[in-house]
Formats: C-alpha cells, structure tokens, sequence
C-alpha cells in the first residue's frame, strides 16, 4: 500500500518557464493538510533527475514510490536513472509543455484533484515504455516514456531545447506558435533522405523521401465505462512522414505541433512491438523530447506493461 510508503518527490522547479516550482508549492500545501512524510528533491541542472532517480532506487528490496513533477524530459531522465528492482510506483503531475505524456494525467489546473488521488489511489496502470538503441563504435540505449522520434520532429526538439526566447514564449502561452515556426525553419532546411523501416522483424517498407519517423506509445487514456483499468497494449504506433514534395508536409507539420495524429498524403501509419530503422544518411534523434545527437540506424522496441503508474 503506498500509503505506508514514504513518497519521493522529483521536482523540476524550472519547468514550464517557473510552472514546476508553482505546482509543487500547492502540491506541499496538500502534502502538509495531509500530514503526508515525504522528502522532496529540486533538480538544478540537466541529469539531475536522472541521478536522483538512480540513488533513490539503489536499494532493490524496497517499495518507493517515486511522484515527478515536470516536464518531459524530466520525466524521462527519472525513467532512465531508475532500476526496476523490487516494487516501484510512479506518480506523475505534469508541469511542463502540454505534450504526449501528459494524456490521461490531469492537467495543471487541477493540482488539487491529482495531489489526492496521488496520495490516495484508488486504482494503478501497468504501462508500456520503449527504448530505443543507436551507435556504431558504442551502443547506447536510452527508454522514452511517450515518444522517440527521427527527422524533422527530433530537430524541431533540438532546435526548441537551446531557443533562447522559449521561457518568455511559454509564459505568454505562445508555444505552439513557436513551435510551428521552428518547425517551418527546420523544414525549410530539411533534406529528405532514402531509408527502410523493419517491422517485427517481418515487414519491410522502403521510402525515398523521408522526413521523419516518429514512435508513439500506445496510450490509453481512460478507464472503460464499465470500471475496467486500461493498460497498455504492448504496441506502438508508427508514424512516417515521406513525400516528393516539401510543401506537403506543412499541414503536416502544423498537425504534428498542433498534436493531432490523422491520416493524411504523405503520412504512412504502422502498429508495430519493435522495429528497426535504416537510412542513408543520419538524422536528428530525440527521445520525450531530449536530444540523441544524429543517427542512420536505430533500433526501437516496446517493453509492455513495465510501469506501475498511480491511476489520475
């Protein structure tokens, strides 16, 4: 029961342009209404997170039970400096920008409501993860909580990672904006390279004009009508941006930093376990939205119900 067990908060005050530090202050005035034991730890530099995670999560025989707040790429660094030795919990309140882990969590404005249920569950998900494996002389592995992704999206994230208006975007709520025109630059400088995509180890697609290929943890976002908890499926979506012509993936674009997936020319959709890209040349590489340099051969697979999330 988590309520028996300490609670370790992992908390990026800097997130969201100042967000972080404003969620946490509501989240301690609940945790301190509840008379809660908990221990809080405040990253100040990149890999903090990470580091944290690894020390809390050392000691393989006992049960943790781990609540980040941030960002993305908070949210991956803690999933990957944790061992999954022993019972360990997640909790999670999003604090960043609005992005593919933030489904089916609640959102900022309701603080309140998430800080409950985090200190009361009623109920926990078994979710998926994904890791993605590049390098040639040496082979890195990293996991992505949401999404991993090759092309013009990772370098749209590159790019949006050391923009230096990004904090003041962010506080005017213009983020989308920004990054739409980031996406337009990079786009602009894009060349689109040939490559093919190994899927399941069975299905080989071949395409001459990529842009990006982007992989998205399947993700229930509800409990069914019944009561039913949703876990992950074991599967990814596969998204593969190809065309002839560079003016057809604006819209393209535009829907990729809007956040909606559909169907559309120039867009192929895969469901896939693992995979592995080929290219003839290498391309940005992100992973939740951190850098992974530029790679050409990627190797992407889903390790299934692996998480024990607090239900939100």
């Amino acid at each position: 029961d988590s309520e028996d067990v300490m609670y370790q908060f992992i908390v990026n005050p800097g997130a969201g342009a100042g967000r972080g530090y404003r969620i946490w202050k509501r989240l301690e005035h609940q945790l301190e209404m509840n008379s809660q034991e908990y221990r809080v730890f405040f990253t100040e530099h990149q890999g903090d997170a990470a580091e944290i995670a690894r020390v809390l999560t050392a000691e393989k025989n006992e049960a943790k039970v781990i609540v980040i707040v941030g960002g993305e790429g908070t949210y991956n660094e803690v999933l990957n400096g944790v061992s999954f030795r022993g019972l360990l919990t997640f909790g999670y309140v999003p604090a960043g920008f609005r992005n593919a882990l933030s489904k089916g969590f609640q959102s900022f404005w309701k603080v309140d409501r998430q800080a409950r249920r985090i200190l009361h569950p009623k109920y926990y998900r078994m979710l998926d993860y994904g890791v993605i494996t590049f390098g040639n002389e040496e082979i890195v592995s990293r996991r992505f909580a949401g999404r991993c992704g090759i092309g013009l999206d990772a370098a749209l994230c590159h790019n949006l990672l050391c923009c230096p208006v990004r904090n003041q975007m962010t506080r005017l709520h213009l983020t989308k904006i920004l990054r739409f025109g980031i996406g337009l630059k990079q786009l602009f400088l894009a060349k689109p390279t040939k490559g093919y995509i190994l899927l399941d180890g069975t299905q080989k697609v071949e395409f001459n004009h990529i842009y990006f290929i982007t992989f998205m943890v399947r993700r229930e976002e509800k409990k069914k009508k019944n009561g039913e908890i949703l876990n992950d499926d074991g599967k990814m979506t596969v998204y593969v941006g190809n065309s002839a012509r560079k003016t057809k993936m604006i819209p393209i674009l535009r829907d990729l930093v809007m956040g909606v997936r559909r169907k559309e020319r120039g867009i192929r959709v895969f469901e896939c376990s693992e995979a592995e890209i080929h290219l003839a040349r290498p391309l940005a590489v992100h992973v939740d939205g951190e850098s992974c340099m530029c790679q050409e051969n990627l190797a992407v697979r889903c390790i299934p119900k692996r998480m024990r999330v607090i239900g939100s």
